[in-house]
């Protein structure tokens, strides 16, 4: 039996959807070759790309809108020093809540004056910065929807006349949002998409080609528009992965859909986090994630007899981030909501033991 996967990355995927993707990979489209010894340029795999990028901006609501959706690599790790040098002129503000919003602010610090508008770093990222202000004079405003090693998750985001950039890798496809308010969003499908290896960007093509320095063509997202996510090899599995992600959600009901499971798997969670007196939320109640919960024991001698409850329970992924320490449910679309009352029942256990 399948263990209930709550790791935070690589994510759990539609079971559906790994046994498509194996048998892809020994005869793709019943052509007797495997899909990762095909040319990418084959009309098999470029019908694939399509297909994943058209689905992308049909699940958020894009289309047809001004938008472009490539399929890129290197994470979002490389997104951070991306956005920097395609869009940053001058200054750019940006929202500090986490490690990841850290990591893009020091990429970004090398092609102009960053402005950190709001942060809480203080307090080990464990609440959304409120009543920030952001000038009206930057090239952009970039912002992290989901921390995904704190467990918070931005609830609003800012009305702005600047572009909005947003990283989404670990809560993008879960939640109905105002998508046309973003001008960029950037994911690495890793975290609820696909398997490691690729990275959807959705641009608003119009907020291109306004820098003036020169970019290099690996890193100009207009020659990867232009060019359909084939300038250079893409990394050809886990777009296909990512595309049958992408269907498996629109066959279900689509973003409007997963959000009601995904807000019944987080009730249930946080709920027994809350009523149990051997559990305590680690962040701001009112910032925590949908996607990623974390929670301490308030007594820590408790920790090897709960270890091993939830892991003879089937449970696989729940240690926390080591900078943070106890314990991360990660709940992606495809995690079901048994897996999740699993985890619950073993918190109860570990209540009537003690």
């Amino acid at each position: 039996m399948k263990k209930h996967n709550f790791s935070a990355g690589p994510c759990i995927l539609p079971q559906e959807v790994l046994q498509k993707a194996s048998e892809a990979i020994l005869n793709f489209n019943n052509d007797d070759l495997s899909l990762i010894e095909i040319s990418h340029r084959s009309k098999s795999f470029v019908m694939v790309m399509e297909k994943a990028r058209s689905l992308a901006l049909e699940l958020l609501g894009l289309e047809n809108k001004g938008y472009k959706a490539i399929f890129l690599q290197g994470g979002a790790s490389l997104e951070f020093l991306m956005v920097a040098y395609n869009l940053l002129n001058k200054k750019a503000a940006y929202l500090n809540t986490g490690t990841w919003a850290d990591k893009a602010i020091i990429e970004a610090k090398a092609f102009g004056e960053v402005l950190e508008v709001g942060s809480s770093k203080d307090k080990g990222y464990n609440y959304i910065p409120k009543g920030y202000t952001i000038p009206e004079d930057v090239d952009y405003f970039h912002c992290t929807s989901n921390n995904t090693v704190a467990g918070t998750q931005m609830k609003e985001f800012p009305e702005t006349n600047v572009p909005l950039i947003c990283d989404m890798s670990s809560d993008i496809f879960s939640r109905q949002l105002d998508f046309e308010k973003f001008d960029l969003i950037y994911a690495g499908a890793q975290k609820n998409m696909g398997p490691a290896g690729a990275t959807l960007v959705i641009i608003k093509e119009e907020i291109l080609g306004k820098v003036e320095r020169h970019i290099p063509s690996m890193l100009n997202y207009q020659i990867h528009i232009d060019k359909d996510s084939m300038f250079n090899t893409p990394a050809v599995f886990p777009v296909y992965v990512s595309m049958l992600t992408l269907q498996w959600l629109k066959d279900l009901g689509g973003i409007k859909f997963i959000e009601e499971v995904n807000n019944k798997k987080a009730a249930l969670l946080y709920a027994e986090i809350d009523r149990n007196p051997l559990f305590k939320g680690i962040v701001a109640k009112e910032d925590r994630s949908t996607m990623n919960a974390t929670f301490t024991l308030t007594d820590a001698s408790l920790t090897e007899t709960f270890d091993k409850m939830w892991t003879a329970a089937g449970i696989n992924g729940l240690d926390g981030h080591r900078s943070v320490g106890g314990y991360r449910a990660s709940m992606y679309n495809a995690l079901p909501l048994y897996s999740v009352q699993t985890l619950v029942d073993v918190m109860q256990e570990l209540e009537r033991k003690n």
